[in-house]
């Protein structure tokens, strides 16, 4: 095929704007920062970082940490658009006794998706003091997949986190505290999701990112 300068220069036009506006992941997570979460935010706060690190071939990622605490506090920090910056607003936050407070998480990030579209909720958690029908109502008006990481294996808990998964399109996923690296892949997963869609997650050829894909509406 004969190359004109007309096809030319779209070509270079088409590759500019790759550069200058690459795909954007927006992902909201949230962990469980009641009294139980200490060491399980340690773990979150040290790998959260590679969730940036995963999609810097892929495109962009901005990330909005929510945590909840105690019993009425919930709190978003804004968006962060790398590593260092996330992990300043995690450093410091002390976990303290109370309730989970997914509800509130949902109907946020309902909130922020309507603003401005979201691609994935992450909640870190291992509990659920919540009424589950009102949850799997918050999880019906969301329009975004939530990605339900349970540390532990209540099985009361999994159908509630199943169910919220299910709702949304999302996935649930069970981990152990002490494998931090199953952690860390499952996070990889959902920023390579999120930046990319079905094909990013699927070229992390991890055991993690094989388990999402067996969930994810597609």
């Amino acid at each position: 095929m004969t190359t004109t300068p007309a096809t030319t220069g779209r070509a270079h036009l088409e590759a500019f704007f790759s550069r200058v506006n690459p795909h954007r992941g927006r992902v909201i997570f949230c962990v469980d920062a009641t009294a139980s979460r200490q060491e399980g935010w340690d773990t979150a706060s040290h790998l959260q970082a590679q969730m940036f690190e995963t999609v810097a071939t892929v495109g962009e990622l901005e990330v909005e940490l929510v945590y909840f605490r105690g019993y009425d506090e919930c709190i978003a920090s804004g968006w962060k658009s790398d590593a260092q910056s996330l992990a300043a607003a995690m450093t410091g936050v002390v976990c303290a006794s109370g309730h989970t407070q997914i509800g509130k998480v949902l109907n946020h990030a309902a909130r922020e998706h309507a603003h401005e579209p979201i691609n994935a909720l992450i909640i870190v958690s291992d509990s659920c003091e919540e009424t589950p029908a009102d949850l799997y109502v918050a999880a019906r008006e969301l329009s975004a997949p939530v990605f339900m990481f349970q540390e532990g294996n209540d099985p009361h808990i999994a159908e509630i986190y199943a169910e919220i998964a299910k709702l949304t399109g999302g996935a649930h996923c069970a981990f152990d505290a002490t494998a931090a690296q199953h952690l860390a892949d499952l996070l990889k997963a959902v920023a390579a999701f999120a930046a990319g869609g079905i094909r990013a997650l699927a070229d992390q050829k991890t055991a993690a990112a094989r388990l999402l894909l067996t969930q994810i509406k597609r």
